[in-house]
């Protein structure tokens, strides 16, 4: 079971207000500080088999509204071949640094607007109807 509160805790308490260039790092410790434990990956884009391995649920790039505890995993643009990968918490997007643009880290990114998948820890599919958070998954 994965404690979002303990995983963006570490998070917040750990960022810094620029970017050191260790967005997978950061944010892969908050998360293992949650309680799971993700396989190493050289790039931060190269995270989403991790997060599935341990619960995270993909919602493309929706939704509308971000979750605390969000992980979204951004594809690589020129000057940042790696990517990037962070965590919401309840008000910005945080991996080793406090993004204060919104989801997408830099300029680059934001003039680029590369594609993006955001990962929510326990969601239930129900056939009948859209996805449900639940902490009981």
């Amino acid at each position: 079971m994965w404690d979002r509160e303990t995983a963006v805790s570490f998070l917040n308490s750990h960022a810094s207000q620029l970017s050191h260039g260790r967005c997978a790092e950061y944010t892969r410790k908050a998360i293992e500080a949650g309680g799971v434990t993700l396989a190493r990956h050289l790039a931060a884009k190269d995270y989403e088999s991790s997060l599935r391995a341990v619960g995270f649920v993909s919602l493309g790039q929706m939704p509308a509204e971000y979750s605390t505890g969000d992980v979204v995993i951004i594809d690589a643009v020129e000057g940042h071949p790696d990517g990037h990968m962070a965590m919401f918490n309840g008000a910005n997007w945080v991996s080793d640094f406090v993004q204060q643009h919104g989801l997408y880290p830099g300029p680059g990114y934001r003039s680029k607007r590369p594609r993006y998948t955001i990962f929510r820890y326990g969601i239930r599919w129900d056939s009948a109807g859209p996805p449900t958070s639940s902490a009981l998954v």
